[in-house]
């Protein structure tokens, strides 16, 4: 007998289910046009909300930005301290409408550099909109993908000596329980911008069989055509998982 598609011709294809984005371009966009590399970073906060208004017109389910790599603590004090700074300004001012909007915000990275102050707004915001399902934004924030699967795999050490995980169990399921991500699907997208192509120790593990886009466009200009036309791209790919095509 034959099969018959469950999707119209007509239909538009399922949107990813997960997207992820390396935001680049902020201080390069700023240096351009003569600015502070600070007001690139407050254009960049605004492509965050246009991005995350996109996403929910187009279906999307979760969207994770690189935010603040592990990396990035060597930049100047003064620059640190001004995204520090915006960090906070945005997690007082933005979690309200969030939570209007019916989305769940969720941090991941090493919150021990972080101040305390701030771990706190990122607790509180979490709690806040835990019980949200429209979209899930995860913000990596002094985050890295090695440091991730370390830690990781310390846990899976720890649980081992303490005789509640069998060697013979330890596989990818029991690392990925263990990672940051959990509780989430890896990404089908990962889109970078500023022409920059490479991952930069971003969602290593997760990444594994997600389809790359780069593009030229610096983060503070990217918009809701850019997404869109990066999810067309995604739609135009033929995702094997490591097996033949058709």
């Amino acid at each position: 007998m034959e099969t018959v598609s469950l999707q119209k011709k007509d239909q538009p294809p399922a949107p990813p289910e997960h997207i992820a984005i390396i935001m680049d371009g902020n201080g390069r966009w700023a240096q351009a046009k003569g600015l502070p590399r600070t007001v690139g970073h407050q254009r960049g906060a605004d492509a965050v909300r246009n991005t995350v208004k996109a996403s929910i017109a187009l279906g999307v389910r979760y969207l994770t930005l690189f935010g603040f790599s592990s990396e990035n603590w060597k930049r100047p004090a003064g620059e640190i301290k001004d995204l520090m700074g915006l960090l906070r300004f945005y997690l007082k001012k933005e979690i309200s409408e969030l939570d209007r909007q019916g989305i769940c915000l969720k941090v991941i990275g090493d919150r021990e550099r972080l101040e305390p102050d701030i771990v706190s707004l990122i607790d509180g915001a979490e709690i806040q909109t835990a019980g949200n399902t429209r979209l899930t934004l995860t913000i990596a924030l002094s985050y890295g993908g090695r440091s991730e699967i370390t830690a990781a795999a310390r846990r899976i050490a720890e649980d081992v000596l303490a005789g509640t995980l069998a060697i013979g169990n330890i596989d990818e399921a029991a690392l990925s329980s263990r990672l940051y991500t959990a509780d989430m699907p890896d990404p089908d997208l990962l889109i970078r911008t500023s022409g920059e192509e490479r991952i930069s120790n971003f969602l290593l593990w997760q990444l594994a069989y997600s389809e790359l886009v780069f593009t030229d466009v610096l983060w503070p200009d990217f918009s809701e055509e850019h997404l869109t036309n990066a999810v067309q791209e995604f739609h135009n790919r033929e995702r094997r998982y490591g097996a033949t095509g058709g």
